[in-house]
């Protein structure tokens, strides 16, 4: 196993100036990679897969769907019996299927969104542009690793034993909790509080 740090980047070019400090370090670009990492929800669209099936709120979804399409079915269908006059019989079906379809996507939201929790960078990690380093092989230290990724203005730095075959992290798993050691927070521009 190789000890790895690892710089997680808003932009391209903020990781882009990361690879050229490193270079500039005297990191050699046979212990450096790069790769998109992408949001949280849609890693099972990579090669290598390994996201959820499925948001884990997205159970309760089902339910408020069809509570929802019923309830919207029976407003529809009561606005359609009102607008008998103007639309004839045809009002009591459109409104109820368009009171059925809207109910069913509110519940949905209802059910599901309002009900799961939204955990923070610390556990699912966003959407960035991350760079890695084999500190092994790498010719200078993990605190001027650190100082190149904080330069070029990472938000998130971690460090992991992984397993580096052909100048690449091979066993990175985009799902798993990163362990931070340094950077700031996305959400509030804050340093975590993890230490080296």
């Amino acid at each position: 196993m190789a000890t790895i740090i690892a710089g997680g980047f808003e932009a391209i070019v903020q990781a882009e100036q990361a690879l050229g400090l490193l270079s500039e370090a005297g990191v050699n670009s046979e212990y450096l990679c790069q790769f998109r990492v992408n949001p949280p929800g849609m890693h099972d669209t990579t090669v290598i897969g390994g996201d959820r099936k499925e948001s884990p709120g997205a159970h309760e979804a089902h339910g408020g769907a069809t509570k929802g399409a019923a309830i919207g079915a029976v407003v529809g269908t009561a606005a359609g019996i009102a607008a008998v006059p103007l639309m004839g019989p045809a009002g009591i079906v459109a409104g109820g299927a368009t009171g059925a379809y809207t109910g069913s996507l509110v519940g949905a939201m209802k059910g599901g969104v309002d009900k799961e929790p939204q955990p923070d960078h610390t556990v699912v990690r966003p959407a960035e542009a991350l760079i890695a380093v084999n500190v092994d092989g790498a010719g200078i230290s993990e605190d001027e690793i650190v100082q190149c990724f904080e330069q070029a203005g990472a938000w998130q730095i971690e460090r992991t034993d992984g397993l580096w075959e052909d100048g690449e992290w091979k066993d990175f798993d985009a799902v798993s909790p990163p362990h931070l050691i340094g950077g700031r927070d996305p959400e509030a521009g804050a340093n975590p509080a993890n230490a080296r």
